[in-house]
């Protein structure tokens, strides 16, 4: 099977024309970058505002769970139908589906940091404004990055179902590869969406080594880790503590 992959991605016919590699590969990365751009610039805002002034936490934590558990296909058909065709629909629901792990990368880094630090810049007499811009979201970055790579990632797996409503992306190999029993084509196109994944997800990952200073991701990453020691520590069976020992001797005299 994957030497049929690889013979099919490796076939001139497939590289040229409208219909070629190249094209769907373009054509599936601008709509994974214009769904993220868009889910940022509605998550973004509200998840720095809900983190901030800490109202509407539980409607923000409500709503992006129920976000989450909308079926990709039906969504995106819906909105295209609703749409009239074309790629708005599409776009709107790639869009959708990317608001929660943005939405919660921005909330829960403003959740997360130290509220020493915050009160320390309360105590100097900094503004809300100015907490939110010097303090806070300085220091959510790390956090608001990784929420937008792994909005990227979800992204990508699933822009192929636009492939569905007649739009050249990466899903339309695996649609033809399934409907002529063509597994070569189903595992080519599989492996050009992993591969598209991969790159994007080193984009930005080189991305947030640029924007978030280093000492920030080293106290992320301590906080990460003293996280899961204490998660460990809680789930992790007590040791029942053994008697200690009894000293046993006479008396000297």
């Amino acid at each position: 099977m994957f030497s049929d992959a690889l013979s099919w991605l490796l076939d001139p016919v497939n590289w040229s024309g409208g219909k070629s590699i190249p094209v769907r590969v373009g054509v599936h990365l601008l709509y994974c970058l214009g769904a993220v751009l868009g889910a940022a610039v509605i998550a973004v805002p509200l998840g720095l505002y809900v983190g901030h002034t800490g109202r509407g936490g539980v409607v923000l934590v409500g709503g992006s769970n129920a976000l989450r558990a909308l079926p990709t296909l039906g969504l995106v058909t819906f909105l295209y139908l609703v749409a009239g065709g074309g790629t708005t629909g599409v776009l709107i629901g790639l869009v959708v589906l990317a608001v929660p792990p943005i939405l919660a990368g921005a909330y829960a880094g403003i959740q997360d940091v130290d509220r020493g630090v915050v009160d320390a810049a309360r105590g100097m007499g900094m503004t809300g404004a100015q907490r939110l811009w010097q303090v806070e979201v300085p220091n959510a970055l790390p956090l608001l990055v990784g929420g937008l790579r792994n909005a990227m990632l979800q992204v990508v797996a699933t822009a192929s179902v636009a492939a569905y409503v007649g739009i050249e992306t990466l899903g339309r190999p695996l649609l033809d590869g399934l409907r002529v029993l063509d597994y070569g084509q189903f595992v080519g196109g599989a492996i050009l969406i992993a591969l598209l994944a991969v790159v994007l997800d080193v984009v930005l990952a080189g991305v947030g080594r640029l924007v978030v200073p280093a000492g920030l991701r080293l106290s992320a990453r301590d906080r990460g880790a003293r996280r899961g020691k204490a998660q460990s520590s809680r789930t992790q069976p007590r040791r029942r503590e053994e008697p200690a020992p009894v000293e046993s001797g006479g008396s000297t005299a």
